[in-house]
């Protein structure tokens, strides 16, 4: 029997290599002896079996037999072929072997080292995947582009002061590369030390004046502080580089964004001059036009992306519906809404259309036609159910919206956005004890589900109850999500429950800039007059209210404080 399996394992590599020949990529080369060049039957043997494993639907094998056969082999190609193969199986410590192995034994492969990199990255070792991106820096066809990587590459580190001082360090033989302080000024920023970000910001556009990633980045921290100042920063960027189309769309953004739509108007045309018809600007300047009210400009830009082959027409499609509603032009827009029959974009069009047919044929029908939408995943039943509840609340049928999310609920006991709708949804009908116990049921289930904490902190906030756990709530809610406007609203608002007026201004402010919500314009407004800013309060509320003629809070805010 022993005897044997010589002849058996040679009858074994005949006819593997003879299967590999018709329907296995030629790999037989990569398995050479290195001392002799020549090829070993085993090593042959061991490659095609992981070849066979992993074309068998064993993953696992494959990566495992890939590795030992690089360990044996020291072929650096063999290494490659593991580490592509323990990724293809999900097996991050067989990969992180292998790419270090093959990095080794590839010290010049730059592809070695971004996989090196990444891996050791996502595993939380830093300081050893420090070794591999600073020879991904060292090579200067590709140090640029390498400095423009790192953020993302190091964007989910936990410790953002270790990634600063990583970035700084890796960027200390650089002195006169932009990419290498744009990559400062991002990981500055990412551990909030903004003064640092400027001023390797500044440095950036020394070395590379005009350089419009770097003026976008300026903008984005000028505006978290101080919209007015991003704005006045890209106006004199653009007058100053008024070819800058990346620069040039983030402004027209940022003045959508506060609704100054004179202003943004000419951006648009500016956009899709220079552009030449390119269907891609057309497309987003056709949507800033939409937001900005513009319907007939919007029509025209989305109907030029169309007409020059913009690749996800379903989009348009939609974005042309709401032009329709704005221009209450029902049947145009369901005539839009229908011709997204399939794709990603086929329930966001049928959701649409439920909205049109809930304002012109009734909440029933549209319901009856969202409940015949099918084929639907978990994920897309729960938004159909968020849906209906949606326009019951908005017919103010809150008690069927209750029993809706009521069923589902009990339908789908751990989906956590529908027990956020329903808790939301109690409130609605008075029942403050179901909205309690729901949303500390869905903290215990989902405990990083910041709406939640926000929600509830706010609620006890607005009644005037446990003050200092709503407090304590929200704080949660903003560390979780930072910079929300709706969590800075909220946290305003304890404070000036609390009697803190001054705190509570300086967060309703921030909320504000970031949103000019017509319920937070009307808090910032009733703070600021209890801190004898009458004037200021006033001319806020009344900005709101051109905005938002309807809005209850607001109006009801505004009549309180009328003298």
């Amino acid at each position: 029997m022993n005897n044997a399996l010589p002849n058996i394992k040679k009858v074994a590599v005949y006819i593997a290599t003879m299967l590999a020949c018709n329907a296995i990529p030629a790999y037989a080369e990569h398995a050479k002896a290195p001392a002799s060049g020549s090829v070993k039957p085993e090593y042959i043997y061991q490659y095609l079996l992981g070849e066979v494993a992993g074309q068998r639907g064993d993953p696992i094998l494959s990566s495992r037999l890939f590795l030992d056969l690089a360990k044996k082999t020291r072929d650096p190609r063999v290494a490659e072929r593991a580490a592509r193969a323990a990724v293809f199986a999900q097996q991050p410590g067989i990969a992180l072997q292998a790419v270090k192995l093959w990095a080794e034994l590839s010290p010049d492969s730059t592809e070695a080292h971004q996989a090196a990199s990444q891996l050791l990255v996502s595993s939380g070792n830093l300081k050893e995947a420090k070794p591999h991106i600073k020879k991904l820096l060292a090579k200067e066809d590709t140090r640029a582009h390498g400095f423009l990587y790192l953020t993302s590459l190091l964007s989910q580190q936990k410790d953002k002061g270790e990634v600063f001082d990583t970035v700084k360090e890796l960027a200390k033989p650089y002195p006169k590369l932009p990419e290498a302080y744009f990559a400062i000024a991002q990981s500055a920023w990412l551990a909030e030390d903004s003064e640092a970000a400027k001023k390797a910001l500044d440095t950036a556009d020394k070395l590379r004046p005009g350089w419009e990633v770097a003026a976008q980045m300026q903008g984005q921290i000028l505006q978290k502080n101080s919209p007015d100042k991003a704005i006045t920063y890209y106006q004199q960027f653009l007058a100053k580089y008024p070819k800058a189309n990346e620069v040039r769309l983030s402004y027209a953004k940022l003045l959508v964004s506060h609704k100054r739509y004179t202003e943004a108007k000419p951006e648009f045309v500016k956009l899709v001059e220079v552009s030449d018809g390119n269907p891609d600007i057309s497309a987003v300047a056709g949507l800033l036009a939409l937001e900005s009210n513009e319907t007939s400009m919007a029509d025209k830009y989305l109907q030029m992306a169309l007409d020059k082959g913009f690749k996800d027409s379903e989009q348009l499609y939609i974005y042309l519906g709401r032009s329709a509603e704005k221009q209450k032009n029902d049947q145009q827009a369901l005539n839009w809404y229908d011709k997204v029959i399939v794709g990603n974009h086929y329930l966001e069009g049928r959701l649409s259309a439920a909205n049109v047919i809930s304002r012109t044929k009734g909440v029933d029908a549209a319901i009856t036609m969202l409940d015949e939408v099918d084929n639907l995943t978990t994920e897309q039943q729960v938004t159909v159910i968020q849906a209906e509840a949606s326009l019951l609340t908005q017919a103010k049928r809150d008690k069927e919206a209750y029993e809706l999310l009521q069923k589902a609920v009990a339908n789908m006991p751990d989906t956590a956005e529908l027990i956020y709708d329903y808790a939301m949804a109690a409130e609605r009908t008075g029942q403050l004890s179901v909205m309690e116990s729901e949303l500390y049921r869905l903290i215990k289930l989902k405990p990083d589900y910041a709406s939640a904490y926000n929600a509830l902190g706010y609620s006890f906030a607005d009644r005037g109850i446990k003050l200092q756990e709503a407090k304590n709530l929200i704080e949660t809610a903003l560390k979780l999500q930072p910079g929300d406007h709706y969590i800075l609203d909220s946290l305003g608002w304890v404070h000036y429950r609390l009697g803190n007026f001054n705190d509570a201004a300086k967060y309703l402010r921030e909320a504000y800039n970031i949103q000019a919500d017509p319920e937070i314009a009307a808090h910032l407004g009733e703070v600021l007059w209890k801190l004898g800013q009458q004037e200021e309060a006033r001319k806020i509320w009344a900005n709101a209210l051109e905005a938002n003629p309807n809005n209850e809070v607001l109006i009801a805010t505004s009549n309180r404080f009328k003298s």
